[in-house]
Order: C-alpha cells, then sequence, then structure tokens
C-alpha cells in the first residue's frame, strides 16, 4: 500500500502510479499534494526528484493527522486555505467534497473553502451532455458547467474521465468547443488533465482495423492445411467478399471457377 494515503486499491487517474525505491511505495500524486514535500530541481534525485528522507518525514507528520473524510490517521494533504486544518488523504478527496488542482503548485481545497465557478448560469436541460443522466438544477461539487457557453453541463466524474481520455492536446467544451477558458476552469476546479496525446491516437488502438481478413468462412471447409491457409492461386486461393471483405472463402469450399475474380457472401448476396 502506499505509506501516504495508505490505500492499495486507488484510482491511478487520481492518485497515478505507485513508486517503489529505498523501502518506500508512494502513488506519485500523493507526493505531489502532501504537506510540507517539495521536488528537487533534478527529477533523477530520489523518487521523481522527491528526496527519501523528506517523504519519510512526512509519512511521520501525515501519522499524525487524522482524514476528516474517512476519519482514519496517514492524512497527508491539508487544505490550504489559511487557518484551515482540514487534513484528508488523495483517495477521499472527491468523497469528501475537496478540490485538488493538478497543476502548478498542487494545491487542495476542503469542501469549504474549494473555489466556485463563477458563471451565473441554470440547466436548461437536466441531463449530463456526456452521459446523458440527471444533472442537478444548479451548480454544485458534482454538477459542473461550462464558463464559455454556459449551455454544456455535465457530472464532475463525467468530465474527469473525457479529460482522462482525450488528453491535454484536444481537451475542450463538448457543446461549444471552447478550448482554453474551457480547460482553465476545469483545471481550477479540480479536473486532472494528463499532458499526453488522446488514447484513441495510441499506436495499438487500431491494429485490428488494418488487419486483412485471412481465414475461409465455407460452412464446410475442405482445405486439407485448414481454414488460416491460402495460396496465390488454384483451389486454395482465398477470395474475400467483394462487398464487406469480412468473410472469406477458398474456391474449391464454394464451387469457384478460376475465371469468378470476385464473390459475395451470403450475408451480403
Amino acid at each position: 500500500a502506499c505509506m501516504l494515503c495508505r490505500r492499495a486499491e486507488v484510482d491511478p487517474d487520481i492518485c497515478g502510479c505507485k513508486l517503489e525505491k529505498q523501502g518506500l511505495c508512494v502513488h506519485v500524486f500523493c507526493l505531489f499534494f502532501a504537506n510540507e514535500l517539495f521536488q528537487q530541481w533534478d527529477k533523477n534525485v530520489g523518487l521523481m526528484g522527491f528526496l527519501p528522507v523528506d517523504i519519510q518525514r512526512t509519512i511521520e507528520r501525515a501519522a499524525q493527522k487524522r482524514c476528516f473524510v474517512c476519519g482514519e490517521s496517514g492524512a497527508a494533504i491539508t487544505c490550504r486555505e489559511m487557518g484551515c486544518d482540514r487534513s484528508f488523504h488523495l483517495p477521499c478527496a472527491m468523497e469528501g467534497g475537496c478540490i485538488t488542482q493538478f497543476f502548478g503548485l498542487y494545491r487542495s481545497f476542503c469542501w469549504e473553502h474549494r473555489p466556485e465557478q463563477a458563471v451565473e448560469a441554470a440547466p436548461e436541460e437536466t441531463t449530463c451532455l456526456i452521459c446523458l443522466d440527471p444533472v442537478e438544477d444548479r451548480k454544485s461539487y458534482s454538477t459542473m458547467v461550462c464558463p464559455a457557453c454556459k449551455h454544456a453541463w455535465f457530472h464532475r466524474g463525467c468530465i474527469q474521465k473525457q479529460a482522462i481520455h482525450v488528453g491535454f492536446s484536444c481537451f475542450c467544451c463538448p457543446h461549444c468547443q471552447n478550448e482554453y477558458r474551457f480547460l482553465m476552469e476545469m483545471l481550477t476546479m479540480g479536473i486532472r488533465l494528463p499532458r499526453r496525446l488522446p488514447s484513441w491516437e495510441n499506436s495499438h488502438a487500431y491494429v485490428a482495423l488494418s488487419e486483412r481478413h485471412s481465414r475461409c468462412d465455407a460452412s464446410e471447409c475442405l482445405c486439407p492445411g485448414g481454414r488460416g491457409q491460402a495460396e496465390e492461386e488454384g483451389p486454395w486461393h482465398l477470395l474475400l467478399c467483394c462487398s464487406c471483405a469480412a468473410e472469406g472463402t477458398h474456391r474449391r469450399c464454394s464451387c469457384l471457377t478460376n475465371s469468378m475474380a470476385s464473390w459475395e457472401c451470403d450475408s451480403c448476396a
């Protein structure tokens, strides 16, 4: 388990990956949000630039503080509002209505002192633009609105999932497509936006779509080498459906002569 949040199973999109080194085990963002823990200029020292001795001190200090959400000790994050001593674990932030800003100084705020959306608007529709489930009839921690068009309403959880999916370069309002104002507002309101390409641009995302169908789908395949054998010509030459290309047949398995240049499967015929 992470020695800062004391959780073994967490949402990696919020807490980040787990780092293990020199007897320490911590989540990346538990490090960034922890009180009085500072990253060195050289990111290669310690754990991503955080010195092990500093991390150990932070763990010891956190052991003296209880999370105001779950009541357990080890709360390493404290509200940044002057005079507020509410502390919490990073995985407890959403349940407690807290906001953690994943940029700049990585500031955190409890439910009482968290930033609120300043835009004055009321939902014309009562459904989330992303999941189409109902939203509240006003702005709240869980119901958010685009500051630019004031027409796009969505759940906090829904826009967070979209942010993780599209990444920094393509993140915009799902309704008006505003980028800068929408992005800055969502970051301020605690939405984590990873600096990477959209998930659909992963080089492995469409591998299956680029693979040509390569088996015989005849009800009875007669080829001695099996349905996967395909030759350049002759009775075991594999023809693909000229309409969908999603089914194939050996010439002999569908009684096709060598003069027939095309074939159509039963579904398309």
